[in-house]
């Protein structure tokens, strides 16, 4: 089933798990360094929103410690078992479409929300309205359009039937809507927002053993959708996969855009 953004995973579906803790695997640590660039400390209010995974947010439950509180918000909790205990408590919660939680927070933040284009100008208002005087907000998202392909150096048929899966998977994404352009206009909503001191990077992983791990896992999960579309056969799915897994590839991933500023 598609999701309503567009996009063809729908994380509830089998192998999605995997597909999500090598986004973590990948992601984290450029996430942990603009949290700590944050001052994350003692006593802090924060608000994950959108979370899918228990790394950030067992991160952030050691640094708020017992004198803090971090709420986790999502559609779907279940993954979130683990970590729901003091100081995180767990919610169900739509940031794209309901109001924000009240508390006045610290830091709010939210890593590759999956919510459509639509909403996502007020889901990132909501957020920043929910910052007390001077708290942050950090938006990470992908912008798959900054890098269109899987294999940056084409030198051989491997590479380039890797790109070709690539580019049928971001036809089929522009096809149903989604915004391969995403992460590139975070900045700009954190100002319409109303926040200050806006700043962005973006990171950019190549040839990493969690890009080969984040492939196979797309890959499968699309696969009968690229049958489908006629972007490949079967028998290319496979040969590719089979490529991915000799480590012979190097594999990179659409940059990840973080962008954070603070209110006033």
């Amino acid at each position: 089933m598609m999701r309503t953004d567009g996009h063809p995973l729908d994380h509830r579906e089998d192998g999605a798990a995997e597909h999500l803790d090598a986004f973590a695997d990948l992601f984290d640590p450029t996430t942990f360094r603009h949290l700590e660039a944050v001052g994350v400390g003692p006593g802090w209010n924060c608000w994950e929103v959108g979370a899918d995974g228990t790394s950030v947010v067992a991160w952030l439950a050691k640094k708020v410690g017992p004198t803090g509180r971090v709420l986790v918000t999502g559609t779907d909790t279940g993954r979130l078992a683990p970590v729901a205990r003091p100081p995180v408590e767990v919610r169900t919660h739509d940031i794209g479409t309901e109001e924000p939680p009240a508390g006045g927070f610290d830091l709010v933040h939210v890593r590759f929300p999956l919510i459509g284009a639509a909403h996502r100008e007020r889901a990132v208002r909501s957020m920043a309205g929910a910052l007390r005087p001077r708290g942050r907000l950090l938006v990470e998202d992908t912008d798959p359009a900054l890098q269109p392909l899987v294999c940056p150096d084409e030198y051989g048929p491997e590479q380039r039937l890797a790109n070709r899966l690539r580019q049928g998977l971001r036809k089929l994404l522009g096809d149903r809507g989604a915004d391969l352009a995403r992460g590139r206009g975070l900045p700009r909503l954190l100002r319409e927002s109303g926040l200050t001191e806006v700043r962005a990077d973006a990171y950019f992983p190549v040839a990493a053993p969690a890009c080969e791990v984040l492939e196979s896992a797309t890959i499968r999960l699309v696969r009968d959708r690229l049958v489908t579309a006629g972007v490949a056969t079967a028998q290319d799915i496979d040969r590719h996969l089979a490529n991915v897994a000799s480590g012979t590839l190097d594999l990179a991933t659409a940059p990840m855009i973080s962008a954070w500023g603070r209110k006033t």
